[in-house]
């Protein structure tokens, strides 16, 4: 009689077929999906196509966000934020994988997925403008906070 769930061999669990596409969503594209985007275009962005969108439009790019990434040496400047809506309208919405940074974004995403063909996964991200009273330097740890973690996440999903 056969088990009823086999052992997983290399030959029944292929990898994860490498991303060629990448899409980071948040709430407002101006933190946390533009850090990503960021962060995915400088470490593989000659090798995987990179966007980030938001669902609500109306913050502008966060500074504290830019000044985090610059402390590695990204800079994301030149970012203006955009909706899911504006990029679809400018340039469809063709990824492999949609990666959402908040509760609010994934949901968009899967209802996305009835009519894309896109994995879609859920990376839980702290909103780091949510650290109000504090130091300039808690709120900019904060970011880094954020920065660090997207950028270990990041490295170990978009790796060939």
């Amino acid at each position: 009689m056969a088990e009823p769930f086999p052992e997983l061999t290399p030959e029944t669990n292929p990898k994860k077929r490498r991303v060629q596409s990448v899409l980071f969503m948040c709430n407002y594209n101006a933190v946390r999906s533009a850090a990503a985007e960021a962060i995915a275009r400088a470490y593989f962005g000659k090798s995987t196509y990179v966007q980030s969108a938001g669902v609500r439009s109306g913050e502008p790019t966060d500074p504290f966000m830019i000044a985090a990434l610059d402390e590695i040496g990204i800079d994301a400047s030149r970012h203006r934020p955009r909706t899911i809506e504006e990029l679809e309208d400018w340039e469809g919405l063709n990824f492999d994988l949609i990666i959402t940074l908040s509760p609010e974004a994934h949901h968009r995403a899967l209802d996305l997925t009835h009519t894309l063909a896109a994995d879609v996964e859920y990376w839980p991200t702290p909103d780091p403008t949510l650290v109000q009273e504090a130091s300039r330097e808690q709120r900019l740890d904060a970011y880094r906070d954020v920065r660090d973690g997207l950028t270990q996440r990041i490295k170990a999903r978009l790796k060939a």
